[in-house]
């Protein structure tokens, strides 16, 4: 298969490649390591890329590019991104990031969200022993981000790369969010695969939705008539939530749950269709939903 090659994009720090496990030979000019320094997330994100490479040296070259060579979250991202999704001989590597860095540096917000996202999937999914395995490796939290670019895409009236992108980390990723959806700070989207999000969905912050989720119209709608999701949410896994209905705050919708209407406050939500198990205080079985 072809591969996007192009020459190197201006935004991305050409230095030659030090000795990767000696933080005295650090990778970032000297007058860059104090900003750096200064973002904690960054600056663990470096840490643990280092640690990696001391322990498997095969992975020098690949924790340079990716993460070593940068000097920022947002200048990493974007080259991690633009890689991913590029279009051999149609968009290349470097157009599609310069894009994403545009829309980086334009909204500081997205940067807070991306921090934001990392210590969720930290915090929240066992499986994620390091902030850098997530940033490299976990497409979910990678398709959230193309998302969050996407979006401000969007918000400006720019369709057609919103929906680029959209198509393409749907393609890449099997995570199809479309780019009018509003999605909070603090999500995790654990695994991913098969989650599609519609276009007037909004989703609160430090969700939590796993694998095979629907946010979707009940097809007989227009206009708003996605699901809106409260903070704190707990989706699981092949779950299906139609129409402009309301999950509250700390609510919890079991696997495989089929939800039709709206969900109180930090109350579970099982079966197919769903049925309501009562909070800490009213623990019974209710109606259908």
């Amino acid at each position: 298969m072809a591969t996007c090659v192009e020459t190197p994009c201006k935004y991305v720090i050409n230095i030659s490649q030090p000795d990767l496990a000696n933080c005295s030979n650090c990778t970032i000019p000297a007058k860059d390591c104090s900003d750096a320094a200064g973002d904690d997330h960054w600056a663990k994100i470096q840490e643990e890329a280092r640690s990696d490479v001391e322990e498997e040296p095969v992975l020098q070259n690949y924790y340079f590019d990716l993460i070593l060579s940068h000097n920022s979250v947002e200048s990493a991202l974007a080259a991690h991104l633009a890689n991913k999704l590029c279009l051999p001989n149609l968009m290349p590597t470097n157009s599609l990031q310069e894009l994403l860095l545009s829309i980086f540096s334009k909204d500081p917000v997205i940067g807070q969200s991306v921090r934001a996202d990392l210590r969720a999937a930290r915090d929240r999914d066992p499986a994620c022993a390091k902030m850098v395995h997530c940033f490299l490796y976990h497409k979910g939290f990678l398709a959230l981000q193309a998302h969050r670019v996407a979006h401000r895409l969007w918000a400006e009236g720019r369709v057609a790369p919103a929906l680029l992108l959209q198509s393409r980390t749907s393609e890449v990723f099997a995570v199809d969010i479309h780019p009018g959806a509003r999605i909070g700070s603090g999500v995790l989207l654990d695994h991913a695969t098969g989650v599609v999000i519609g276009k007037t969905v909004v989703v609160g912050e430090d969700v939590s939705i796993l694998h095979g989720v629907t946010l979707g119209g009940t097809g007989k709608e227009r206009g708003d008539r996605h699901p809106k999701i409260g903070d704190g949410v707990l989706v699981g896994a092949g779950t299906q939530i139609v129409g402009n209905v309301e999950v509250g705050e700390g609510a919890k919708i079991g696997a495989g749950s089929v939800v039709l209407r709206a969900v109180p406050p930090r109350t579970t939500a099982v079966g197919n269709p769903a049925r309501l198990v009562g909070g800490t205080e009213k623990p019974v079985r209710l109606g259908p939903l």
